[in-house]
């Protein structure tokens, strides 16, 4: 009997190898085109220009693509704030029973910087908060909540926005429309068309907004024109989505800059609200960011977190602690943001200063254009108006580098390039806009 099982067991071991090895020659000869169909993903417009900028080698090269802090020699830097922070912090021990804490701390002075005398809706319960990977992870995680629980829901976003804000609902499966924002001959807010769509969009849509400094165009609204928006979302019951990732670079004040999100709270909406200390902490590489949503109750507020906790699970499962001790330890120690505070200020009146300084520059040479759109705009970025075309030459002739809508990053002007970039950005206007014109003219 066990003598016929064996019999039995190396006939089918014996089968089994000779099948298993058609099998695998089959599988063998198919895994060599498993991804044969798959194409090169379209470059990152941003993320482009700096690869196209580091492989270039002339001297005069200028790189106006990405939205990084440079000071005056145009080179990064570590705030003082930061370099207090990580020497209190040094040594500490990271233990994953205090994840919860380290993580609640940040979400708590998060929700203070953005909403101010209502930051105790935190303490009422009311606020659904997870620490995220920068402004791009809490963007993420708002779409994935949107689209679990309204999945027909279409995010309105603004024209012109961030690029990387197409990716991001795209990749969440959460439909996209635009509303009108800016206002390419003004080069201003097109506020009468944003109003109207606003109107016109059904009720109880989802809409992004940046509370300041926009990216791309570097045009915010007034206050007044601010409150007009929040009345006619309570009118329409849209629901207001904040990616503030500049915070401070707009006014040089963070209080000022966080206006518009305490304006809508004052009239009683919920909101959502993304927070980056990326570019205001200059802390790129750590990847700290906040979202927040803001709920009628508490059962509201706790069943909402425990969702955001879970996509957050499936997603990356917990941040970085360095970068979120760094942030907490700023945001809570009075003296140190204070300072903080301070060389926010000094930053965006640095790159306040390369606005005026260019646009002067640009003016005195006179040519076909005006300039007074580089110093009406704010914050980091300004949207030139420069065609294709010109942009195309700026890359090309001089060495420019800027993204192909044209946005310029305002702190990679610096004194010792100003001149250049005013003459460059002079000579690619005048050519082709002196030229258009006598073509039109000789076609009369």
């Amino acid at each position: 009997m066990q003598q016929r099982i064996m019999i039995n067991i190396m006939r089918r071991f014996i089968g089994g190898r000779f099948a298993g090895s058609t099998r695998l020659m089959s599988t063998s000869s198919r895994a060599l085109g498993w991804w044969d169909h798959v194409k090169p993903a379209p470059k990152d417009p941003i993320i482009g220009v700096t690869e196209a900028f580091l492989a270039d080698t002339n001297p005069n090269k200028i790189n106006l693509g990405v939205g990084a802090y440079r000071d005056d020699e145009g080179k990064p830097v570590v705030l003082q704030c930061v370099r207090y922070a990580e020497s209190k912090i040094a040594g500490c021990e990271y233990l994953e029973s205090n994840a919860t804490e380290v993580g609640s701390k940040l979400v708590e002075e998060s929700v203070k910087l953005a909403y101010g005398k209502h930051a105790h809706l935190i303490k009422d319960g009311r606020v659904a908060g997870i620490q995220a990977l920068s402004g791009t992870s809490a963007c993420r995680l708002f779409a994935e909540l949107q689209r679990r629980f309204y999945p027909e829901s279409p995010i309105y976003l603004p024209d012109f926005t961030w690029s990387n804000h197409h990716n991001i609902w795209r990749d969440a499966h959460v439909p996209e429309r635009s509303f009108r924002y800016y206002h390419p001959i003004s080069k201003g807010l097109n506020f009468a068309a944003l109003m109207d769509d606003v109107k016109n969009a059904p009720d109880g849509s989802f809409f992004l907004l940046h509370p300041c400094a926009h990216n791309p165009t570097g045009v915010d609204p007034t206050e007044e024109q601010w409150r007009e928006i929040s009345n006619k979302f309570k009118v329409k019951n849209h629901f207001p989505f904040f990616d503030m990732a500049y915070q401070g670079f707009a006014s040089g004040d963070l209080d000022t800059d966080a206006l518009p999100i305490r304006i809508f709270l004052e009239d009683g909406h919920l909101i959502g609200c993304a927070q980056s200390f990326a570019k205001n902490m200059v802390l790129h590489g750590h990847r700290v960011g906040c979202l927040s949503v803001l709920c009628d109750d508490v059962k509201q507020a706790v069943a909402v977190k425990s969702q955001l906790q879970q996509i957050a699970r499936a997603i990356y499962s917990n941040p970085p602690v360095h970068g979120i001790l760094l942030v907490s330890t700023i945001l809570s120690d009075p003296q140190t943001k204070v300072l903080w505070s301070k060389e926010v200020k000094v930053m965006a009146n640095r790159i306040k200063q390369m606005r005026i300084t260019l646009c002067e520059t640009l003016e005195e040479m006179g040519g076909p254009l005006s300039w007074e759109h580089i110093t009406n705009q704010v914050g980091m970025f300004c949207l030139s108006g420069l065609t294709p075309d010109e942009i195309d030459r700026l890359v090309r002739e001089f060495h420019v580098y800027i993204t192909p809508d044209g946005r310029m990053s305002m702190a990679g002007v610096n004194t010792s390039n100003v001149n250049y970039l005013a003459n460059a950005i002079h000579e690619v206007t005048t050519y082709e806009r002196e030229a258009g014109t006598m073509i039109s003219g000789s076609s009369l």
